[in-house]
């Protein structure tokens, strides 16, 4: 097991071993215990109680952070020369659609979110092994398949993500920046632990969040009482 550093140590003796912090408590908390010199990501974790296995157990959704993410999503508008400008006026960072699919063959894949447009779809079928271990392939149901280009990348510019429950039956998520104030953080969390509360699958029995941390890029993570959601 690596050594602790003497401020990751420092740390971890701000978080009290067995607690269970509010929503609120752990928002100013992480970042009084964040100690890097750059600007950590904040991010959620909440195990629940499915089978991700089972089909009708899946959790999948989009959420708008009302605050946005902190961080400049790079989107690629895979789209009709017809609807260039358009994806191009809404701020998406690459535009086009032959010579993006070419580079994603060779192995480009450095973009956050990919938008495209229902007749483009065939065409990323062949791409599939490569943008979806990534969480990269475009799906109707996150809005990122869809004639409205202009809509979707202003969405997911001011800070709209989606997620899914992994095999193990957690969802992660980032939520913010340290530097956001901790009110914002705290909202932010707030609205993803709603829309999860929303999808709770019919088929799912007993406890349903089981557990939520916090947690910044390098800092320890803060155990929330999943019963004060």
């Amino acid at each position: 097991m690596a050594k602790l550093t003497k401020k990751q140590k420092e740390a971890a003796s701000k978080v009290e071993k067995n607690k269970l912090y509010s929503l609120k408590d752990a928002s100013a908390l992480i970042k009084e215990i964040a100690s890097a010199k750059f600007d950590e990501s904040v991010d959620i974790a909440v195990r629940l109680g499915v089978d991700p296995r089972k089909a009708n157990q899946m959790v999948r959704g989009v959420v708008t952070l009302p605050h946005g993410t902190g961080k400049d999503t790079k989107v690629l508008a895979l789209v009709t020369p017809d609807k260039e400008a358009e994806a191009t006026a809404a701020g998406a960072d690459y535009v086009g659609l032959d010579e993006y699919l070419q580079k994603i063959k060779d192995g480009w894949t450095d973009v956050d979110v990919i938008i495209t447009m229902p007749s483009v779809m065939g065409k990323l079928g062949p791409l599939g092994r490569i943008l979806g271990p990534r969480g990269l392939m475009p799906n109707p149901k996150t809005g990122t398949v869809t004639m409205d280009i202009a809509k979707a990348v202003q969405e997911v510019k001011a800070g709209k993500i989606d997620f899914k429950v992994d095999k193990t039956g957690i969802v992660h998520a980032g939520i913010g920046k340290v530097s956001f104030d901790a009110n914002k953080i705290q909202e932010n969390a707030n609205e993803i632990l709603q829309t999860l509360l929303k999808l709770k699958p019919t088929a799912a029995k007993g406890t349903y969040i089981k557990s939520i941390y916090l947690s910044s890029t390098m800092s320890p993570g803060i155990a929330l009482d999943p019963k004060a959601v």
